[in-house]
């Protein structure tokens, strides 16, 4: 193994770090996707997913097939620092056997220029938010699930995924969305703990269906729930040892919205903004400069002390 000194560059992914923040980026990744897609006149669009359509297997297929799916997959690589960018990239994902011009446009209308800020938090609770757009592909009235988790104040998973099968009512793609949820929450505990850093409270889940979290923590077995009932006995097991706690959140502050839908503008960059999804902290060429310093400084004084000095 060989120290090469403090992360600043790796595998894509640009790190910039202050005292109390971590800052994550893609930028150079993304113009390069931008130069691939000959976008490079292209106005930014405000939000990467139009809220009035949701797309269909319909319309003329693409010229270029091949040049679609390799930007599509891009496009994924993409989200490991922007959240925000998950339900829309997706969404033109469902569609890579048979790309037709509307999935086009809609991968062209996904906005680059951003990044995954960290910050110093003594916080150390694990807080999930589960939503569910029930029935919301119109081709095969599959419901569409995503979640948020958090470590304190800093996102730590996050996921925009189809489910497997239809829903028969929203409270079951609400509770399938949670099981999820739920599931990612206990890796990551068990993770932790491997860390040595073991969380000692109840991870919360927030819900905004008032029947998901009613079905969470009630005992008596219905009728019309039995066709998910593996998913009802994991969540309700894991409530009864204190593990979990599902709680109702109202819809205006459900930040996992943005990962199965298309919000309005104004909502959208609220929640974007509550993943602590920003543009790049501004740095002068003085910061730079200084920055180049103490890195070659680290290399330099590293070889020293391996041959039995130091210096400062």
């Amino acid at each position: 193994m060989t120290d090469l000194g403090p992360l600043n560059y790796f595998s894509g992914i640009s790190v910039t770090r202050t005292s109390s923040e971590m800052f994550l980026s893609q930028k150079k990744y993304a113009s390069e996707i931008i130069v691939r897609a000959d976008m490079g006149n292209c106005n930014p669009s405000r939000t990467p997913v139009d809220t009035s359509t949701k797309l269909t297997a319909s319309g003329p297929p693409v010229k270029d097939p091949t040049m679609y799916r390799s930007l599509v997959g891009a496009l994924q690589y993409l989200t490991f620092t922007r959240p925000d960018i998950s339900y829309a990239v997706q969404q033109i994902c469902l569609f890579m056997h048979d790309p037709r011009e509307p999935h086009l446009a809609a991968l062209n209308g996904v906005t680059l220029d951003l990044g995954l800020q960290l910050l110093a938090s003594s916080t150390t609770s694990l807080v999930a938010y589960s939503d569910a757009d029930w029935a919301g592909c119109p081709s095969t009235r599959r419901s569409t699930s995503g979640y948020c988790v958090f470590l304190g104040d800093n996102l730590l998973s996050w996921s925009s995924k189809r489910q497997h099968t239809p829903s028969r009512s929203s409270a079951e793609a609400e509770y399938r969305g949670v099981a999820n949820a739920v599931s990612e929450t206990c890796w990551l505990r068990n993770l932790l703990r491997e860390l040595h850093c073991p969380l000692f409270s109840a991870t919360l889940v927030y819900c905004d269906n008032v029947s998901a979290v009613y079905m969470s923590g009630n005992p008596v077995q219905h009728q019309r729930t039995k066709h998910i009932e593996i998913d009802i006995h994991f969540v309700r097991d894991l409530v009864t040892k204190g593990q979990v706690r599902v709680l109702h959140v109202p819809s205006r502050y459900q930040y996992a919205d943005i990962f199965t839908k298309g919000l309005p503008t104004s909502l959208f960059d609220e929640f974007r903004s509550s993943l602590s999804v920003r543009t790049a902290p501004a740095t002068t060429a003085g910061d730079q400069f200084l920055k180049e310093i103490l890195n070659n400084l680290y290399v330099y004084n590293k070889r020293r002390s391996n041959q039995g000095t130091y210096e400062l």
